[in-house]
Formats: C-alpha cells, structure tokens, sequence
C-alpha cells in the first residue's frame, strides 16, 4: 500500500477550515473515499460539505 497526503476544506461552524491528512491506501480513488468516510463518521459531515483539493503520493 501506498501513502497519500490529502488537502483541503471542510465546512465549519466558523466558516472553511484546512485540513491535511496522510492515509495508506491501494490507489488515490480510495484514499479520497476514506477521507470522505472519516469526516463523515467523525465530524458529521456530508461528502458534499468537504472538498479535497490536492492529493499527492507521499
């Protein structure tokens, strides 16, 4: 498996907020979902509240 550095924003209760998170994954395609799924699981979020700016191979 590989390692993906993920950016981007999300929708906060004080406006948009950065993040940056480092996930193993198969392929980028998969690393993006599981960002998706955790900020939902976590924070409550819908997919359509996060936006994901960059994603590089670590």
């Amino acid at each position: 498996m590989s390692q993906f550095t993920i950016r981007g924003q999300f929708d906060g209760r004080d406006g948009p907020r950065s993040f940056s998170k480092v996930i193993e994954a198969v392929n980028e395609s998969v690393a993006r979902e599981h960002v998706l799924s955790q900020f939902g699981s976590e924070h409550g979020l819908k997919r359509t509240q996060v936006t994901i700016e960059e994603v590089s191979a670590a």
